[in-house]
Order: C-alpha cells, then sequence, then structure tokens
C-alpha cells in the first residue's frame, strides 16, 4: 500500500427498515480536519483522473455502485515512490479510502448503473486558487492503463 494511504472498512448497521452506514469519524486515528463534503458521480465505464493536491488529503467512499479507485505514488522521498494501488470500492467493498496529499488519484465506474463517491476533503474547495493539479486520464506519464484486466 502506498504509504500515507489508509482502508478503513466501513461499518454497515442493518435492519428491516434499511441501514446506516458510518463513513468518516473524527475519532479515526487518520482523521485531520474538516474542510467539506460533496458528492461526485461517473456513469459506467467513465474515468475520471488523474489529479493530485498539496495540501488536502481526501477521505473517498462510494456509496452507490462499484469503482476502481487507483492511486499514483508521485513523491520522490517517498519508500512507496512510483507505486501503484487500485482499490475496488463500493457496494460490494464498502471501504473508505484516505489518500494524502501528492498522491494522484482517479476513478473509474465499474459497474452498470453510475456509481456515487462522497469525499470528505479536509479543505475547502478555493474556486480562486484550487489545490487540484490535472494529468491527463489516457495519455500521461503515469504507468497505468485503465482498461478491464481479465484474468
Amino acid at each position: 500500500m502506498i504509504n500515507g494511504v489508509i482502508i478503513k472498512k466501513l461499518k454497515v448497521i442493518a435492519d428491516e427498515r434499511g441501514r446506516l452506514m458510518e463513513i468518516l469519524r473524527s475519532d479515526d486515528n487518520f482523521f485531520d480536519k474538516f474542510g467539506q463534503v460533496y458528492m461526485t458521480t461517473a456513469y459506467p465505464g467513465c474515468v475520471k483522473g488523474w489529479h493530485y493536491h498539496k495540501k488536502q488529503s481526501d477521505n473517498m467512499a462510494v456509496v452507490k455502485g462499484m469503482m476502481k479507485i487507483v492511486l499514483y505514488d508521485s513523491r520522490k522521498e517517498s519508500v512507496t515512490f512510483g507505486e501503484i494501488n487500485e482499490i475496488f470500492a463500493g457496494i460490494h467493498n464498502p471501504v473508505l479510502v484516505h489518500i494524502p496529499p501528492f498522491v494522484y488519484h482517479g476513478f473509474k465506474c465499474i459497474s452498470e448503473d453510475e456509481a456515487i463517491v462522497i469525499n470528505t476533503p479536509t479543505e475547502t474547495y478555493d474556486y480562486q486558487k484550487p489545490d487540484e493539479f490535472r494529468l491527463p486520464a489516457h495519455e500521461s506519464d503515469i504507468p497505468y492503463k485503465w482498461e478491464r484486466k481479465d484474468g
């Protein structure tokens, strides 16, 4: 696992009325601070990536559908420099993925319907000076191909 990335198995409490799922708690050992909460989606087969942040950490949970979340460690001083992680998250694997600054990330919807991600970053979005640095999803120096891998 990339240094600083944390995968938290989410607690689901279900009964005959429905279910409740805790995502991020202020007593989690990796919780730093609250910036905002937002929702983003991807349609089946669509990729959103690559980007990283210089200041903020992301705390992502897929609450509908399935996503393949991919991380790339671009931090030259990191013991996991150059490492790639694939995390399959969503209805079949309810996890929160904590992504530290300078780790590139993106995701691909791998379910038959739109997938929904809830993110709780440590910073609020600055519309005037966004803490977001992007590369193209399919043509970049990151050694990763988004195609499905069978077998």
